[in-house]
């Protein structure tokens, strides 16, 4: 029995190859997350400063998903590899630069955690199908695209768009939704946003929704149909209304200042994609 019979044979192999690679892809996530933001931040800089003819004050390292090389943003000391293996690493050091001592945040732990864990959940309702492999690939995004928000409220086009399309193209043969259901998705779930965003503007004279949640509604659309979407909507909406008044009640938060959709948006598509018979409850519910 060669090493692929073998996998294909054992389930728990499996689990615990998704896993680990749920580790390493969420180690790349943090990075992902950190710096995709700092580099909008520099290109619209620099757009800015050719729009009006002006020089840089000083040259800026560069700075991409490959470099410079993973470091402290305290003391700005590489991280060596053995100091930046998931979870391990952060239990040895006790969650503390290994140099200058300076705290490492319990989000990289989070998000290293919950990609593995999302990751084994489609591979337990996918399996290791074309199918799995895309809809990994949609939680990988979801994942960046929900902590940036939360951090910056931002949904960079550059995870946005790519993943719209490439759901559109899996939905030629492995989503559970024709093509027909997906581009429809992908048109009503922008449009959906954009008139509410529209009407509120038009209410209130101020920005209710950002353009970045109609392009991620739409991606949700595209991979999931145009008949997920009153489900993702509600579902959204009552995760955000259930932590927004929580932080109000704790006084971490007030009425007139946004709150990011985007989180709550990714968070009912994961939960569309992860339980699809939730679909079946919900049209139940609402039906006649």
């Amino acid at each position: 029995m060669d090493i692929l019979d073998l996998i294909r044979s054992s389930f728990g192999l499996q689990c615990a190859i998704v896993l680990f690679l749920g580790l390493l892809f969420g180690s790349f996530l943090n990075v992902v997350i950190y710096r995709i933001p700092k580099m909008l931040m520099r290109q619209w800089q620099e757009e800015c400063q050719a729009f009006l003819s002006q020089s840089e004050n000083a040259p800026v390292e560069k700075l991409n998903l490959w470099g410079p090389a993973s470091h402290c943003t305290q003391c700005k000391t590489p991280i060596a590899p053995w100091q930046n293996i998931p979870i391990l690493s952060f239990i040895i050091q006790k969650g503390r630069c290994a140099h200058c001592k300076t705290k490492i945040s319990y989000r990289y732990l989070l998000v290293e955690s919950l990609t593995a864990i999302i990751l084994w959940l489609i591979l337990w309702t996918y399996g290791f199908t074309l199918a799995g492999l895309g809809f990994s690939l949609l939680s990988l995004g979801l994942i960046a695209l929900s902590f940036i928000d939360l951090d910056e409220q931002i949904l960079p086009d550059n995870i946005t768009l790519p993943l719209l399309w490439l759901g559109l193209l899996f939905s030629l043969s492995v989503s559970f939704v024709s093509s027909e259901d997906a581009i429809l998705g992908a048109i009503a779930g922008y449009l959906l946003l954009w008139v509410v965003g529209g009407a509120y503007k038009l209410l209130r004279h101020r920005e209710g929704i950002g353009q970045g949640d109609y392009k991620l509604l739409a991606l949700l659309g595209a991979w999931t149909g145009w008949q997920t979407l009153p489900f993702i909507i509600l579902l959204a909406s009552m995760l955000g209304a259930i932590v927004g008044f929580t932080l109000i009640l704790l006084g971490r938060h007030t009425l007139h200042k946004p709150i990011p959709f985007g989180p709550y948006l990714c968070l009912a598509g994961l939960s569309t994609i992860l339980y699809p018979h939730w679909m079946q409850w919900f049209y139940q519910w609402v039906g006649p």
